[in-house]
């Protein structure tokens, strides 16, 4: 790909949670209260929680974690009704941001959601005014030596995905429409595992058209404050349009 990578951003946020895991086997595990409660708790005919407990698989939560958190999703287990909300705010510079929330006191995440942006130069913005800088898509990163890219688009193609491109050496980027998603992802993972062909990533997404490039003060107080939100234990997802492999360049 030319330029700068737009999956640059998934892998450097990938690391930066994999850094707090405790803190995210909480967000899954309220991910798979969510699901199980919306969809039932068998993962076989809810797409959704089968994602969901994908995540936590990945991320090596332990098997005891993900039952528990299904039961209370069910209603075996008593839980905490958590509420799903989005929210759009601009960053400094005008930087776009969408966040995911799973809350169960929203009375206490607004405030304190406001107060993080405030800090960092930024707000809250009026619904509509930021969500039309990205696509919503179904979006897996895979990583294999041997991938075969006639192979590859084949299975893309039967699996009702859109088109894939290439990342990085080895890395690969297969991009759906939403309502597809979790048939492509169920299509495809057993064929990937088959081939030794390693899923770094699977999710619903929010995905910038476009990216916008900072210099590096600037980009240092943007990224800040989507670590900030990342840290915060209500907000599940943080998603913007900054170009963040420059930082990822630096660091290399």
């Amino acid at each position: 790909m030319a330029g700068h990578s737009k999956w640059a951003n998934i892998k450097h946020r990938k690391g930066a949670q994999d850094a707090k895991r405790g803190q995210q086997f909480t967000k899954i595990a309220k991910e798979i209260i969510v699901s199980a409660k919306l969809g039932g708790g068998d993962m076989n005919t809810n797409p959704r929680l089968r994602a969901a407990i994908a995540k936590g698989r990945a991320g090596n939560m332990p098997k005891d974690n993900i039952e528990k958190a299904i039961k209370k999703g069910t209603g075996e287990l008593e839980g905490v009704n958590y509420e799903e909300i989005m929210y759009e705010a601009y960053g400094s510079n005008g930087i776009a941001i969408i966040i995911e929330v799973l809350t169960d006191k929203k009375s206490r995440t607004i405030p304190e959601l406001k107060n993080l942006l405030t800090k960092a130069g930024g707000s809250l913005a009026e619904a509509g005014s930021v969500s039309y800088l990205f696509d919503h898509l179904g979006v897996m990163l895979i990583e294999g030596e041997n991938i075969v890219e006639d192979e590859l688009l084949e299975l893309v193609i039967e699996s009702g995905a859109d088109d894939y491109e290439k990342d990085d050496e080895n890395i690969y980027v297969i991009k759906t429409q939403k309502e597809n998603f979790h048939a492509a992802l169920s299509a495809l993972s057993p064929v990937f595992e088959e081939k030794g062909w390693k899923v770094i990533s699977s999710e619903l997404r929010y995905v910038p058209k476009n990216l916008i490039e900072l210099d590096k003060d600037k980009e240092e107080k943007v990224l800040n404050l989507i670590d900030n939100l990342d840290a915060h234990d209500d907000i599940q997802n943080v998603y913007s349009n900054l170009d963040e492999s420059s930082e990822e360049d630096t660091q290399e």
